[in-house]
């Protein structure tokens, strides 16, 4: 390992810059999960205690942490930004979706719904709409009007996961059965089917929304090109894949690279030139205890994968492990890079709140 003596900043034998410790903050209970707002300039983090938190970094060993929500013995389980940072979303085990306007830290909307646990929430990236999973159904709310725009009923049974379409209004909800895609052109119409013969729990779409990936209970990945009816599907992994992300950087047939995690293992799947082939994966190996996140650094083929063994492993190109990071004695239960790859925050499930830069 060589350091650059212009930036002080370690490097590894492959060039890739070397993540160090920069600042850390404690939350009251488990940290559920922590995301960073698109323009970069804001960390929001909320806990299993209800608290929800907004935190600033600055130099090393700096972490502001404003509160938005004190802890309500009720788990807040979700969050989500506006697409230009303007609005935070949060939902959790008290059934209410809670909006606050960023710059103020202003509550502008408190939706209330009733015996209803909302843990899934997501902001369009095409207009301040925002989708929260309510049991069978999914409502969108119009930050704009101050108004729910529709109600979408996936019928079979309770929404597990939901995605925006990067590039159209469509909005895909998982559930038993499948995956339901609706227009948000015209809300009214039938959504397109992507039948499973058990339940969808992750989706995820591509950077530039020409896949869909979907990990199944029944211990399957299926992987759908937008527009071509026959899916791909991967089997053998060892329990229900759990986590899905996609790299936005390609291939050389222009695909990216899509991780999914399953128990404590990880695999990495890219795009084959052959078609009867599709994707060919490989194994990522190392954690001791079931992986709770995995995401790749923007603009590079980096992973980073988050266990409940309290380890965060940095996998180099998707495939050689880089480094191992620590400070969650308990485990970690979330992560989050920076949208421009500077920083990456984890969640512990002691409450801990850890960013390296």
């Amino acid at each position: 390992m060589s350091s650059v003596k212009e930036t002080g900043k370690k490097k590894s034998s492959h060039g890739e810059l070397i993540l160090q410790f920069h600042a850390q903050e404690m939350l009251s209970d488990y940290v559920t999960a922590v995301t960073w707002s698109p323009d970069g300039k804001t960390l929001a983090v909320c806990s299993a205690a209800g608290e929800v938190m907004l935190a600033t970094v600055g130099a090393v060993n700096k972490l502001s942490l404003q509160p938005l929500q004190s802890a309500t013995g009720k788990s807040a389980d979700c969050l989500s930004f506006s697409a230009d940072s303007q609005f935070l979303a949060a939902g959790g085990q008290d059934g209410r979706v809670r909006i606050w306007r960023v710059n103020s830290g202003e509550l502008i909307a408190d939706l209330d719904n009733k015996r209803v646990w909302v843990d899934k929430l997501a902001w369009s990236p095409h207009c301040n709409h925002l989708a929260f999973s309510m049991g069978r159904c999914v409502q969108i709310w119009n930050a704009d009007d101050n108004v729910v725009e529709v109600t979408l009923n996936f019928d079979s049974s309770s929404i597990l996961d939901l995605a925006w379409h990067p590039i159209v209004q469509y909005l895909a909800v998982s559930g038993y059965q499948g995956v339901k895609v609706w227009s948000g052109d015209d809300w009214d119409e039938d959504p397109e089917f992507l039948s499973v013969p058990s339940a969808t729990g992750a989706i995820a779409w591509s950077p530039q929304g020409q896949y869909l990936a979907c990990g199944n209970m029944d211990n399957t990945l299926i992987v759908s090109e937008w527009g071509n009816l026959e899916p791909w599907v991967m089997q053998g992994f060892p329990g229900k894949v759990r986590e899905l992300a996609w790299s936005d950087q390609t291939n050389s047939l222009g695909a990216p690279l899509l991780a999914a995690s399953s128990s404590q293992g990880v695999s990495v799947w890219d795009r084959d030139a052959d078609e009867s082939v599709g994707w060919e994966g490989w194994a990522l190996e190392v954690h001791e205890n079931v992986v709770s996140a995995i995401a790749f650094q923007p603009n590079t083929f980096l992973l980073a994968s988050a266990s409940a063994d309290g380890q965060v492993c940095l996998w180099y190109e998707a495939a050689q492990l880089l480094q191992v990071l620590e400070g969650a004695q308990g485990g970690f239960s979330c992560l989050a890079w920076h949208p421009d790859g500077q920083f990456l925050a984890a969640g512990g499930n002691g409450g801990e709140l850890v960013v390296w830069s």
